[in-house]
Formats: C-alpha cells, sequence, structure tokens
C-alpha cells in the first residue's frame, strides 16, 4: 500500500538539509507522496528506508517488459479494476502459438504469416505482439532447432513454453538479450526452472490449476530470487477462468496480496473459431495482461483485436485525426469541399462513403478536441468562427473556385452563420455517412 507524506517523512533523515531542492523533509516527503520528486533526490537516506519506500511504491500489478529494441511489449502496471475509475495503459499483448513438431515448410510459414499480420482501424496500425513457441515434441533439439528458425525470421518478442528447465536454459542463452518470457513453472519443475531462468534476468510464467496452488508458487518463486513472474492459472471453463481473473485483479488491487501482483497469461486453445473469440475476448476484458491463441485467421484476430482497441482506448483521450484539408482521388479547383470533425470514428465514417462515390472531393477536418459533430456543436468545438477560421488557415480559396463548403446535415443550423463568417456559399449535406454517395453524384453541382 502506498505511504502518506507523513509515513514517508518518518522514513526520512529529518535534516532538513535542503541538497533535495525542497525547504524541509516534510516538503520532500510530501512531493514523494505526490510522485512529484523521486528518492534518488535524497542524498542522506539510508538504505533501510530506501528499500522499505520502494517496496511500498511497487504499483499493486508489476509492470513487465518483454522484447527488445523497437520490439518492446510492457503489460501489468494497472492499477484499478475498472477502466471508468481511472484507465487502462498497457494493453493485452496478443501472441499467436507455433509448434515445434511442424514440418520446416509450414513452420516458416507460420511465422511469416504472422509477422504480415496487420489491420487497420481508425487511423491505428494493429499487429501481431509476440510468438509463441511451444515445445509439443518435448524434443530439447526440435525446440531449439525451431527457436532459430524464429530468431532468424522475426524480430518478435518470444515466449518459450516448455516444461523441461534444460531446454529452457538452452533455449535462453541463444535469446536472453530479446527479453523473451520463460513459460512455465510449476511445482514439479519450480526450483529448477528457477535455476534456470535467474541468470538470465528474463520474466518467468508459473502455472497452477488452483489459486491456492498459483499463490503459493508465486510466494516460493519470490523467496527463490524471483522478480518478475507472469500467472497462468491454466483453462477448465470459461467460468471459472473469468472468476479467477477477477480474483487476481481484485487480491492484488484491494488486499495489495504481492503473490498476485503480477500480468496473468492465457492460452485460449478452442478449436470453434466462435468460442476462441470469446474466450479471448473475455480475457481481454477480465484481466488477461497475454494471450495466446493458436488461430491465424481474419475473422478471428479482427474480432479481437478491435476489442483490445475498445477497451484499451481512453474515454476521456478520444482518437483523433490530424485537423486538415484531407484529399479523395484526383480533386481539382472545381471538387466539392466537406467538412467534419477530427474524431476518428466520424473521419473514418465519412472516408470510405466519400470513396464509394468516385467523384474526387476534399474533406476539411476541423480540430474538435476529439468529439464528433453533434457533440462538437453542443459544446461550441464546431461553431461557423472554427470552421471559418480553419478555412482561412489552410487557404481554402486558393484551393478551390467555387467558394461552396458542405457541412454535415445535423448542423444545418450552422449554414446561415458560416456563410455570414466567411462569405462562402454553405451546402447542407446528408444527415448521415451513407447518405454521401447519393448526394455528391445527385445534388451537388
Amino acid at each position: 500500500m502506498a505511504l502518506s507524506g507523513l509515513d514517508i517523512y518518518k522514513l526520512l533523515p529529518k535534516t532538513n538539509c535542503k541538497k533535495c531542492g525542497s525547504p524541509t523533509c516534510l516538503a520532500f516527503s510530501m512531493k514523494l507522496a505526490m510522485k512529484k520528486a523521486t528518492l534518488d533526490e535524497c542524498p542522506d537516506i539510508s538504505q533501510e528506508a530506501r528499500k522499505a519506500l520502494e517496496e511500498s511504491s511497487r504499483p499493486p500489478i508489476a509492470l513487465i517488459k518483454f522484447g527488445s529494441g523497437e520490439n518492446i511489449i510492457e503489460t501489468g502496471g494497472e492499477t484499478v479494476l475498472f477502466r471508468h475509475e481511472k484507465t487502462f495503459y498497457h494493453q493485452t499483448a496478443i501472441a499467436i502459438s507455433v509448434e515445434d513438431t511442424l514440418a520446416d515448410a509450414e513452420f516458416l510459414a507460420r511465422i511469416k504469416k504472422i509477422d504480415q499480420i496487420s489491420f487497420e482501424r481508425v487511423g491505428q496500425h494493429i499487429t501481431i505482439d509476440m510468438i509463441a513457441l511451444v515445445n509439443k515434441s518435448l524434443s530439447g533439439e526440435k525446440f531449439l532447432s525451431a527457436l532459430d528458425k524464429i530468431l532468424s525470421n522475426s524480430n518478435k518478442p518470444v515466449i518459450l513454453s516448455t516444461p523441461d528447465p534444460k531446454t529452457m536454459e538452452m533455449a535462453l542463452k541463444k535469446c536472453a538479450d530479446k527479453r523473451p518470457l520463460a513459460h512455465a513453472a510449476s511445482s514439479a519443475n519450480l526450483k529448477e526452472m528457477c535455476a534456470a531462468v535467474k541468470p538470465h534476468k528474463v520474466p518467468l510464467a508459473i502455472k497452477a490449476d488452483t489459486l491456492e496452488e498459483l499463490d503459493k508458487l508465486s510466494h516460493e518463486a519470490g523467496a527463490l530470487g524471483m522478480q518478475e513472474l507472469a500467472l497462468d492459472p491454466g483453462f477448465e471453463n470459461l467460468h471459472k477462468s473469468l472468476n479467477d481473473l477477477t480474483q487476481i485483479r481484485r487480491l492484488s488491487l484491494k488486499r495489495n496480496w504481492r503473490p498476485f501482483g503480477f500480468p496473468v497469461i492465457m492460452f485460449v486453445k478452442n478449436t470453434d473459431k466462435y468460442q476462441a473469440v470469446i474466450e479471448a475476448s473475455v480475457f481481454i476484458a477480465k484481466y488477461a495482461g497475454i494471450i495466446v491463441l493458436d488461430s491465424m485467421e481474419d475473422d478471428v484476430l479482427l474480432p479481437i483485436v478491435t476489442m483490445r482497441q475498445n477497451i484499451y482506448t481512453d474515454p476521456q483521450k478520444p482518437v483523433t485525426v490530424e485537423p486538415k484539408l484531407y484529399k479523395f482521388g484526383s480533386p481539382d479547383k472545381n471538387s466539392p469541399v466537406m467538412v467534419t470533425t477530427n474524431f476518428s470514428l466520424t473521419f473514418y465514417t465519412v472516408s470510405p462513403e466519400i470513396e464509394a462515390s468516385g467523384q474526387s472531393a476534399y474533406l476539411l477536418v476541423t480540430d474538435s478536441e476529439g468529439m464528433s459533430v453533434l457533440t462538437a456543436w453542443a459544446a461550441e468545438k464546431f461553431t461557423p468562427e472554427i470552421i471559418s477560421d480553419t478555412m482561412k488557415k489552410i487557404e481554402l480559396e486558393n484551393v478551390v473556385s467555387h467558394k461552396k463548403i458542405i457541412i454535415p446535415g445535423y448542423v444545418a443550423v450552422l449554414s446561415g452563420k458560416l456563410e455570414d463568417v466567411s462569405g462562402w456559399n454553405v451546402l447542407v449535406g446528408p444527415k448521415e455517412a451513407t447518405g454521401i454517395p447519393k448526394y455528391l453524384k445527385e445534388v451537388w453541382k
């Protein structure tokens, strides 16, 4: 549990030396409590006090990092049960499994396809985060050979899933610098697996079938010096998994139960694609840090990554596009100009309809602070003055010669005032984006 300013003050030297830049130790302790200062700013703090303060300031769910260079994945570090309480910061990492029993050509093709999986949604580029290498053969030689192929053909972070500590140790010698996740230690191999993983300073996943056993293994792994853990509660049925993940999150946040204060990894192995989507979506919402999928089909992955994007988009910070003049087709001085707000969902609803019309056009996007058309109008973020200022800023009069601009039908009330402040002829477009193709073909002249 985080300490108050007075609790922190009791652990400080109380010399009021001002070396930290604060006038007193009490003032410095208040800054620490508000996270506006760091312990490193106090040169005289004792090691005992430092250890106590660092332990108390550790987040209830540890932040774990995988990968290296430009391919670093972060998971954990969350502080709330529900997104509306604050926000969720580190989205669930999605991995796709690759088994070491696959023939070479099939194995390489699967890796290549994982690297190429890509979706574009509301302006965001979405890919698969990790590759999970599964030691299905139980052969160390096959596992290491498969790992070599992954390291040679992909830069994605790796999950090494093998029950054999010796195989794990040899695998980590090949790729510890890439910060893989070692999966998984169990009651049968915990000491040996910790001994294999600890020297390489990579995270270790521990696996158990019950929360009681998982709690025990986490205690033991901590006693063996493992600081970075992931928790695998296994999968019996969706109801039990939902309960387990919720209990792990509640205990770590509400009771500050350190053995459960780590990200959770879940494997989705259902061969029914619809059930696989349901299970993965439940785990993303409640509260997996990593999910491992077997399927690479678009109709499985797209709803899953969409669910993740929706859950981990901060509702207080809408996804936006850059306010500017966008071109569709090959517009010229006679092409229509439409206007909308910079809310991504609005932009990516309007854009396909303009393209579908088959007519070249301009779309003027104003800065509405990420609000939709009606919301921005109600909040006075989409006003005649703002639209007119945007038109002048980009010198729209030099782009087209007709001085006509089309506003969304839902804000037809803006037309008169916009004509007054801009001097342009304002046309009222359709209320719904689906009406744009018909409008441009039949109404625009």
